[in-house]
């Protein structure tokens, strides 16, 4: 995607029926890389992801200071993705936290999960925010390479060996 093409993606208020969708796919897939994780079992993987993200969004995408974000390019008629990220406060001020960020699997390779991320940035200025962090899964090596091109650093890791 050259500057001109990104100049089209836009972040839109996911609105209550987008987001149950979303919501469905979420718990499924959070569920999923816990289990490939290691840290959850199967048996108990589902209903975890479930009462995660319903303890983090009592109120769906009205949740106070967590946005929602249904993510388009004006160029064509379709969503490409959804961004979820919040606005935390700790000792060393604001910060965002994304919680999500999937571009669908047709629209991936084209530029708009960095775009979308200079999008996050922007409002997580305009918020107050000084700083945006994220989590990744050790076996998400896609997504820990984009994120270190976008200039995220590592701040910790957590290893396991199976025995």
């Amino acid at each position: 995607m050259t500057p001109q093409e990104t100049a089209n993606v836009r972040l839109i208020d996911l609105e209550e029926a987008r987001f149950q969708e979303y919501r469905k796919h979420l718990v499924r897939d959070y569920a999923a890389d816990k289990v490939r994780a290691g840290a959850w079992s199967r048996a108990e993987a589902e209903s975890n992801a479930a009462k995660d993200v319903d303890g983090l969004l009592p109120e769906g995408p009205g949740t106070h200071n967590h946005f929602l974000y249904s993510i388009t390019d004006d160029s064509i008629p379709a969503e490409v993705g959804i961004v979820w990220f919040a606005l935390t406060a700790s000792g060393v001020g604001r910060s965002v936290w994304i919680y999500d960020l999937i571009i669908h699997e047709n629209f991936r390779r084209r530029g708009y999960a960095s775009q979308t991320l200079n999008l996050v940035e922007q409002r997580a200025a305009r918020l107050g925010a000084t700083s945006v962090g994220l989590h990744v899964f050790g076996h998400n090596k896609g997504a820990q390479a984009l994120y270190k091109e976008q200039g995220f650093n590592t701040t910790s890791i957590t290893m396991v060996k199976p025995i």
